[in-house]
């Protein structure tokens, strides 16, 4: 793997206006400006691909799924181009002891230049019996992949907040990626299941520019996670308003109204989903008619059930009550009609013709 990305894509027939454009493609999914795609270009000139560990622990496989429908870049892109997959239970051909070398391989010849993305939580209870391939515990398989790596990304809300094993009582005592790899730097892409960009994200953003991409407080990537869904939502300009959809069936459904009443998490969770969306930017769970249900939120599971209203919502000047809002509103347009009726009479007052004036003194 010592060829670098572009002389790869040349041989496999790309143009260099296909590559600029790729670029391109990568700087806007980062968050950055095009300026920055002739910088992403040179890295790709000089660096060859970055070989890629991928575990599968105790998860459900919603991520992969996720995963393989990478759009900015496309899967084969980023699989044949970009990144070298050693390792994948899901998609790779070997099996066994076979595909246990090749993990080996990669984890020896590339040792501290290799990623380790990891797909769901590790269990310790019991021995962690609960989640074991070829004999071995997931935690000693994280561990020993995690020891000489650049860094692990925890993808998926089962790998950085445990998610559903995770909840009320936690019988498998599962644990974060993010508790147990402590000598090593942690990427939290929460979501049940994440936005495949992010990852794709990520990684190019370590291929460009040599360090991980800066992350928020929680440690995740701050292009994807510092903003609430609630602020880029479509259906915002009918929260503004007041009108919210009471029941799943009701003219307001039909209609796209605000589904904050009906259990909505969008204004306290925070993630891309609203811009980036899924299946190449075609709908995400709000567009598509359901609420938000918070999923890439620490203990989001244990904060239900899903379709109860959030009591208070953040970022508004005063307090808020969707009750309220929508008879305050109603109000306020009756009493613009009212003002607008006596000002239209008035001005046809005004405009009334000389002698139909004279006529009006006359019979005074």
């Amino acid at each position: 793997m010592t060829e670098s990305v572009y002389d790869m894509l040349r041989r496999r027939g790309y143009s260099r206006r296909d590559f600029l454009k790729m670029c391109t493609i990568m700087a806007a999914t980062l968050g950055l400006q095009a300026s920055f795609a002739p910088q992403i270009a040179r890295a790709l000139e000089t660096k060859p691909r970055i070989p890629v560990i991928y575990l599968s622990l105790q998860e459900c496989t919603c991520c992969a799924e996720s995963f393989i429908r990478t759009a900015h870049p496309l899967l084969a892109d980023l699989l044949f181009n970009l990144i070298s997959l050693d390792y994948m239970e899901t998609l790779q051909a070997a099996a066994g002891f076979q595909a246990e070398e090749a993990k080996r391989k990669t984890m020896t010849e590339y040792k501290d230049n290799y990623l380790v993305v990891v797909e769901g939580s590790i269990p310790l209870k019991d021995d962690g019996v609960y989640c074991t391939i070829g004999g071995r515990t997931a935690q000693e398989i994280l561990v020993e992949a995690a020891r000489d790596s650049i860094a692990v990304i925890a993808f998926g809300s089962c790998a950085t907040n445990t998610c559903v094993q995770g909840a009320y009582p936690n019988p498998t005592g599962a644990a974060a990626v993010k508790e147990i790899v402590a000598n090593k730097p942690v990427i939290d892409v929460p979501g049940c299941p994440p936005i495949a960009e992010v990852i794709s994200g990520a990684m190019v953003h370590y291929l460009t520019f040599g360090e991980l991409p800066e992350l928020t407080r929680l440690g995740r990537p701050k292009a994807f996670y510092s903003h609430r869904i609630h602020d880029n939502c479509n259906r915002r300009a009918f929260f503004d308003a007041g009108l919210f959809v009471e029941q799943f069936d009701d003219d307001g459904a039909k209609q796209g109204w605000c589904l904050y009443k009906v259990g909505c998490k969008g204004p306290t969770t925070y993630n891309a989903c609203a811009i980036t969306q899924w299946n190449n930017g075609v709908s995400y769970p709000i567009k598509s008619g359901h609420p938000c249900i918070g999923c890439s939120e620490p203990d989001f599971y244990d904060n239900m059930p899903i379709y109860a209203r959030l009591a208070h919502v953040p970022g508004t000047a005063k307090p808020f009550v969707a009750d309220k809002i929508g008879a305050a509103l109603t109000g306020m347009t009756l009493a613009g009609v009212a003002v607008h009726a006596g000002a239209t009479a008035v001005v046809h007052r005004h405009h009334k013709p000389a002698a139909e004036n004279d006529k009006e003194g006359d019979n005074a």
